[in-house]
């Protein structure tokens, strides 16, 4: 296991809850390295005394378990191989293989004593009949892909290489774990995010999802790549594609905008998009209407329109929106009178009010990116983030950070 990168943040996250009565399930998008995780968890067992036959540990997409495709030869599979004494730790990969599994999950809680660990590539594996036969009993672990940190811990960069060139690198690949292996050649790079990408549809969407239309998909993720950090709203996106003649639009409802509403809703439970609402920040209530949708990682939409400079400014909004993520950060759009505020974060006891920009240099857009912070008038802290370098670190108290510095910090 010695190749396996490690990701502290979340192993340390599993570390807090383990012999918590509560089952863990890791989610995240296919080969963002859930698997990885079970590995280091199961090492840092290993490591922390527990006995090799108190952990049993299974990859469900593995043919050696093909015949455990429901959940009562699974449970009674487990079950003869738990430990007669102590606490045994079960690690379940890729459960979603199995049917009902959530029913072998609820009895193993109640027959042993355990403790129990799952990963999942949908969404579809915290579907209403889990929620409901575990609710309360189970915490999320949401996994992304490399953060910019973990990246340049992850790679290996010659030591003329500066922090700008590699957060180049870094706005290109992406941080899907897997290109590692490539060593920045973009067209195997590209092959294999798109492997990923063709999983990811063919199994986590078409699969699960009857009378879906890769063709639409195919163009709904296309369009939400090029807009990337526009607000849009299915209807507005239906209305685009049944005027290209791809969607059906029905007299006086709106069939496009519906179709949509559900092509993007299977994107989310697949972990490739995640749709952000928007905040009146005076009014201090969610909007209903238009939102954002951010790309799970930005070496798929490179993949898929090619990598292009000229978007720069959206780009790297994904990636602080992904980052907020990160941070344990619930996020919004903020409304503030006529203006936008790009970025709401919240936490229990916390708050924060970000604008990105790739530069303040001008003063247009200086002023642009300012005035919504300066209508806010509580004592939350204020930031503007770009790629400056600039002896200038505040406005009127509205701290202007350095983007990349800001993702090491």
């Amino acid at each position: 296991m010695s190749d396996l990168i490690n990701r502290p943040a979340y192993l340390q996250q599993l570390i807090e809850h383990r012999d918590v009565e509560l089952v863990k399930i890791i989610t995240g998008i296919r080969r963002c390295g859930k698997s990885s995780l079970l590995d280091l968890f199961h090492q840092y067992l290993l490591d922390s005394g527990v006995e090799p036959q108190q952990i049993i540990h299974m990859n469900l997409e593995s043919l050696r378990y093909r015949d455990l495709t429901d959940y009562l030869p699974f449970y009674d599979y487990v079950s003869e191989r738990i430990a007669p004494a102590g606490k045994t730790y079960l690690l379940f990969d890729e459960l979603q293989a199995v049917t009902h599994w959530e029913k072998a999950i609820e009895s193993f809680r109640i027959d042993y004593d355990v403790d129990i660990y799952i990963t999942g590539s949908n969404a579809f594996l915290l579907s209403t009949e889990f929620s409901t036969l575990l609710s309360g009993r189970y915490v999320e672990i949401p996994m992304l892909p490399l953060s910019f940190k973990e990246f340049i811990r992850f790679y290996e960069f010659a030591p003329s290489v500066s922090v700008e060139e590699k957060f180049q690198r870094y706005l290109q690949f992406g941080g899907m774990p897997i290109l590692r292996e490539y060593k920045f050649n973009e067209a195997r790079s590209n092959q294999a995010l798109e492997g990923i990408y063709s999983t990811v549809v063919l199994r986590d969407i078409m699969q699960r999802s009857n009378q879906v239309s890769q063709k639409i998909l195919q163009k709904i993720m296309m369009f939400l790549c090029s807009n990337i950090g526009s607000i849009t709203s299915p209807n507005s996106i239906g209305n685009v594609l049944s005027n290209e003649g791809d969607i059906q639009s029905g007299k006086g409802k709106n069939i496009a905008g519906r179709t949509v509403d559900k092509y993007i809703s299977l994107l989310r439970n697949a972990y490739i998009f995640y749709t952000v609402g928007r905040y009146d920040v005076k009014g201090k209530q969610l909007l209903r209407t238009m939102g954002k949708n951010y790309i799970v990682d930005l070496g798929f939409r490179n993949m898929l329109l090619g990598y292009r400079d000229a978007d720069r400014g959206h780009i790297i909004e994904n990636i602080v929106f992904l980052e907020l993520l990160r941070r344990d950060y619930r996020v919004y759009i903020g409304k503030m009178g006529d203006t936008e505020v790009d970025f709401v974060a919240e936490k229990p006891h916390d708050k924060l009010y970000i604008q990105v920009t790739e530069s303040m240099q001008s003063p247009e857009t200086r002023e642009r990116e300012l005035r919504p912070l300066r209508m806010i008038r509580d004592n939350y802290e204020k930031i503007v983030l770009s790629m400056d370098r600039s002896y200038i670190d505040s406005y009127d108290g509205i701290k202007a950070l350095n983007l990349v510095d800001w993702l090491l910090a």
